[in-house]
């Protein structure tokens, strides 16, 4: 038997903007993102990448298509549910936090899809929420405001908030934003680690280097993909280089891919 897969996307458009100016994103995408995976969405600036992130998190409208979630349609999710299930992480991690907040409830509010309505968090939500930021190395500010922090000590609270949800697939978009090599590193070494305990990591990514550390690869361009497979495929090597413009070349080095311009 099959197993299912964490996205099937099919015949997916997406158009943003006002209803008399609303610009085409992703036209008829097709897509499959496997369970227990990495894959990273890579491809010049205004491919679709964000859009097709957001479209698997259910946070913009689609004309056409739809998109399943471990073999279910994704509107047929109750919002807590869907939140359970989905993590999400957005471009600058900016989406709703409150600089006034501290960091540790902060990261609470990644807990509040597990929370009966207006019950307090219980043993088992504060033991995430510590494990959370042990991971992400900001334990010991839990008791700062978030505005008191700088980009990159944020973007790291902000990547324990989602950790805390506990959700079998993590959504993250441009997760790299503000963090020096070391804590890229560490991300690394998180997601490495996510998905050696069977869950699912989608990352957009413009660090072409550390995307080809992912397992799949999806290679987009205006709106539609040119290639989705394994990162070390040629055919993936040759699709980067071709969305690119051949502008960068890709060599091996001591089994790791380098990235260069030509």
């Amino acid at each position: 038997m099959n197993k299912l897969a964490a996205f099937e996307v099919n015949d997916l458009c997406v158009s943003l903007g006002a209803a008399r100016q609303a610009r085409p994103v992703l036209q008829q995408l097709n897509a499959r993102i496997e369970t227990g995976r990495w894959t990273c969405v890579v491809g010049p600036n205004g491919a679709g990448k964000s859009t097709f992130l957001r479209a698997l998190a259910g946070l913009v409208p689609t004309q056409q298509g739809h998109v399943k979630v471990n073999g279910k349609d994704l509107h047929s999710y109750a919002h807590r549910e869907r939140a359970r299930t989905v993590a999400w992480l957005a471009q600058g991690g900016a989406d709703q936090a409150a600089d006034d907040l501290s960091t540790y409830d902060i990261v609470m509010l990644g807990r509040f899809p597990h929370l009966p309505w207006l019950s307090p968090p219980g043993p088992a939500d504060h033991a995430a929420v510590q494990q959370a930021m042990e991971q992400t190395r900001v334990w010991e500010w839990r008791s700062r405001l978030l505005g008191s922090l700088s980009g990159g000590e944020r973007q790291r609270v902000l990547l324990a908030r989602l950790l805390a949800v506990q959700a079998d697939i993590v959504l993250m978009d441009e997760p790299l934003a503000n963090l020096d090599p070391p804590h890229q590193a560490d991300w690394i070494a998180l997601v490495r680690s996510l998905v050696a305990q069977g869950r699912t990591v989608v990352t957009v990514l413009h660090e072409i280097s550390l995307a080809l550390l992912a397992d799949d690869l999806l290679v987009m361009q205006a709106g539609q993909l040119q290639y989705s497979g394994p990162s070390h495929q040629p055919a993936a090597h040759h699709a980067l280089q071709t969305v690119f413009d051949h502008r960068l070349s890709i060599h091996q080095v001591n089994n790791r891919w380098l990235v260069l311009p030509t």
